[in-house]
């Protein structure tokens, strides 16, 4: 798609003040593709983050605040190669519905998180944007959901709950839904997510039994230690939750790479570490990430050598995926 104009923005603004009609007529006549790959792969970009009050990056503490800079990033990353669909809540969807960049691509709705960062309702985890119902009948192609469990907060209960019920309605539905479950605690008046293998593999065990049917479910996960014995927990497909940037990309690169060649593992969910690189160019991060995903390379587990594509970032974008993008924000 090309470079988004001051005329396409203007448009975007006058069709949801005046025509909010359209947003509808605008997903239903998007072009659609097949779920996966032809190499039974996916990589998703995700933009899920502004609905659930995190904004950073770094240090900048309101890097996605600004929503037509955030359009941009993901117009340019959707219209790379290899980059095959997006994440987001309704707002960031139905913008990119009405720019005309959803056409040939996996697009996953995010029912978000009530339970805020910081928020006394934190571990409260109530679903706020999408329904199962409402993702199908928006045409998209998936639905995705948190679940964070803390053993010691009650907020998990009914969390629970809300998620088993999505899970049964997108099944009845015959919707594809990615359940990203961590085990989590208070910690210093903080919430904050066990990233330990066993804890992984607890949360995966959790998630995969919650609901009437798993047979549309799928599980995204962070990129931990021992990820050979954490993927052995599942036989649900499996997508990777990338890292928040950091000081190490091409250790990160290799860890990504090692994970995706693992069975059962079948892409890569990234936002802010490939949408705000620290040089600035997002075509190349999202390149490089791409590569990992859809290459023979990656499905090899090749992660070392000259033909890395990691190399090509070396000393300019950073990120560690030991903290994943979705870990305490």
């Amino acid at each position: 798609m090309p470079e988004i104009s001051t005329a396409d923005f203007a448009r975007l603004r006058d069709v949801r003040a005046g025509q909010p009609e359209l947003v509808r007529a605008a997903l239903d006549a998007r072009r659609k593709r097949s779920l996966l790959a032809d190499d039974g792969r996916l990589f998703i970009v995700a933009a899920d983050h502004p609905a659930r009050g995190a904004l950073a990056v770094r240090d900048d503490e309101s890097a996605m605040a600004d929503r037509y800079d955030l359009l941009e990033r993901l117009v340019t990353a959707l219209g790379r190669p290899g980059v095959d669909g997006v994440l987001g809540t309704p707002d960031v969807l139905e913008d990119l519905a009405l720019l005309g960049a959803l056409d040939d691509k996996v697009v996953v709705g995010s029912m978000n998180r009530g339970g805020l960062r910081g928020a006394t309702f934190e571990m409260d985890d109530r679903y706020t944007a999408y329904s199962a119902q409402a993702i199908k009948d928006s045409g998209l192609d998936f639905g995705k959901l948190l679940v964070r469990i803390a053993l010691q907060d009650p907020g998990t209960a009914p969390t629970l709950e809300a998620t088993a019920r999505a899970v049964s309605e997108a099944a009845a539905l015959r919707l594809p839904i990615m359940l990203e479950p961590f085990m989590s605690a208070w910690q210093d008046g903080r919430v904050v997510n066990d990233l330990t293998a066993d804890a992984v593999i607890t949360s995966m065990a959790i998630a995969a039994g919650l609901g009437e049917s798993s047979a549309y479910s799928w599980l995204k996960i962070p990129v931990v230690d021992d990820m050979e014995r954490v993927m052995a927990a599942t036989t649900l497909p499996t997508l990777l939750l990338g890292g928040d940037p950091s000081s190490r990309p091409l250790e990160t690169y290799g860890r990504w790479a090692d994970a995706l060649a693992l069975p059962g593992v079948r892409g890569l969910v990234v936002g802010r570490t490939l949408l705000y690189p620290p040089d600035g160019d997002v075509a190349t991060a999202v390149d490089v990430a791409a590569g990992l995903v859809h290459t023979q390379e990656a499905r090899a587990g090749s992660s070392t050598g000259t033909h890395d594509p990691a190399a090509r970032l070396h000393g300019t974008t950073t990120m560690d995926s030991s903290v994943p993008e979705g870990s305490n924000a």
